[in-house]
Formats: structure tokens, sequence, C-alpha cells
């Protein structure tokens, strides 16, 4: 049997595309330089000199204009990038002076109602403080203010803020105070109709704010049956924490009690308990020995 020769093909060798294009860069170097040594001014060697380099060259200007091309636009996306970088630094500097005029704004706004305020009871020497703690939870019921003894401020002085009664102070040290809300569940004001002057209490509760905002009512005596939903309750002058005269809220419900003799009822405060940052601290504490309600 004849035998099968086997033959192994040779692997072909690639040139990497890098290596022949310097190669006929340098080619065309040397047959320019050639040409110009031999000062080839005509004929067939010219001729076949200008087939042969002109497109060569042609192709070299080409990639140059490219690689200029790229390194342009390289410049261009660094000036961009640049460029964006300072615009963003400059947003970020206007937002911030933006947030800063929305705060001043708002705090003026704050100290004009608390001028009013101040303007609403002017029998009463008064401090401004702005409130800088709180307890957990949604509402004010105690809170810290940044005003103490340095300040005058004393325990059992009166809190004002909005319309109103906020609370009492119950603990001072040189440079802050605490405040007791009259929404916290351990509080009872003497107040008064104002349109009657009846007595009644308004005792605070943290359970009926949450679910109604209101705060309770109580022990009103009404004996002429002239007090309706609606009526504002100020504190009364037997009161033995709070001064008289200040705006508690305003009657929301009511009903006689099971005696007939006495209502209950709710009351829903003029001052927001849910967003409280400025308050006026009354410097006067209530000089009588009556007790609370």
């Amino acid at each position: 049997m004849a035998q099968t020769k086997k033959y192994k093909r040779k692997n072909k060798k690639h040139i990497p595309p890098k290596y022949l294009l310097l190669g006929m860069t340098g080619l065309c170097i040397v047959m320019i330089v050639t040409g110009l040594a031999l000062n080839l001014s005509g004929g067939p060697l010219s001729a076949a000199a200008g087939y042969v380099f002109v497109p060569m060259q042609e192709g070299i200007n080409r990639l140059g204009s490219a690689i200029s091309g790229g390194l342009s636009d390289l410049q261009t996306l660094r000036e961009v990038q640049a460029e964006n970088e300072a615009l963003r630094d400059e947003v970020n500097s206007l937002t911030e002076e933006l947030n800063q005029i929305k705060l001043e704004r708002y705090d003026l706004e704050n100290y004009r109602e608390l001028l009013k305020l101040d303007e609403k009871y002017p029998d009463y020497e008064k401090v401004a403080a702005h409130v800088i703690g709180k307890d957990a939870g949604n509402w004010f019921s105690t809170f810290l203010i940044d005003k103490g003894s340095n300040d005058g401020i004393s325990v059992d002085m009166n809190v004002i803020a909005d319309e109103g009664l906020v609370g009492i102070v119950t603990a001072v040290g040189p440079t802050f105070a605490r405040v007791r809300s009259i929404i916290d569940d351990t509080e009872q004001v003497s107040a008064q109709v104002l349109s009657t002057s009846d007595n009644c209490i308004v005792g605070g509760s943290l359970s009926l704010m949450n679910s109604d905002g209101r705060m309770t009512l109580s022990k009103l005596k009404d004996e002429d049956d002239e007090v309706v939903v609606g009526d504002a309750l100020v504190t009364s002058s037997v009161s033995s924490k709070f001064v008289q005269g200040l705006m508690i809220g305003n009657i929301s419900s009511l009903e006689f009690d099971s005696n007939q003799l006495t209502k209950s009822g709710t009351v829903t405060p003029v001052v927001d308990f849910e967003h409280l940052s400025e308050v006026l601290v009354i410097l006067e504490i209530k000089d009588t020995a009556a007790l609370e309600g």
C-alpha cells in the first residue's frame, strides 16, 4: 500500500499593521530623500514617484489631520469638563445662597409674628427665644429654648407664641430653659370664656391632640346657657400660674355633663404645637396664692 505522506502546513506569519505602517512610512521617506538628492524634476522616474508617493503622502496627511483633530477634540472635551465643573460649583453656591435667603425670610416672618404678639400684650415685658430641642413625638409638649437665667428667665414664667399661650417655664439654666406646654397631659389651665366671663378648666391631652388636634374642656359653669362653639378662651384671673388674658383657643365642641350643672367639651388651641421655632417669654411671675382652677 502506498503510504500517504502527511504534510504540515506552515503557519503564515502576520505582520502587525503598526509595523507595516512604519515600514511604509520609512520607505516613503527614503524615496523622497532619494528623489530630492537626484533632483528628479521630470521624466519617467518622476512620474513613477508621483504615482507612488502622492497617494501615500495624501494618506499620511489624512492620518495627521485625524490625529490633530482628535487632539483638538480632546482639548475641547477637557475645556467643556472644566466649564461644567465651574458651572456646577456656581449652581451649588447659588442654591446655598437661595436657601439662606429663604431661611432669613422665614426668620423675618417669624419675628414679625412675634412683634405682633408682643404688641398684642403690651402690659408684659418679654424676651424672644429660639426653640433648640424637644422631647420625642410630633408635638412640642416639652421643649428647650436658648435663653435662661442670664436673660432674666426663671421658673414659672409664661411662654407665648403664634397668637397666644404656649406653656410655662419648668427649669432654668444660665443659657437655656425648659418649657412645658399646655397640651401636656400633666398641664391644666384655669380659663375664662371671653364673651361671658364664665370660668372653666382647659386640660392637656396628647392622645386627643394626636386624634383631633384638640384639648379638653371641663367644669364650665354656663348657668344662662350662653356659651357656644367657637367662643374664645383666655387665661382667667384666678389662675395660680398663668397671667390673665392670654389667648388659649376656641371651643370646638360642648355638651352638658350628667349633672346638668356644668358642661364639658374640647378646645382647639390657637398655637401650632407641631411647628414651634420662636417664642416669647413673659418676664413676670403670677403673684397669687390661689389654686389652679
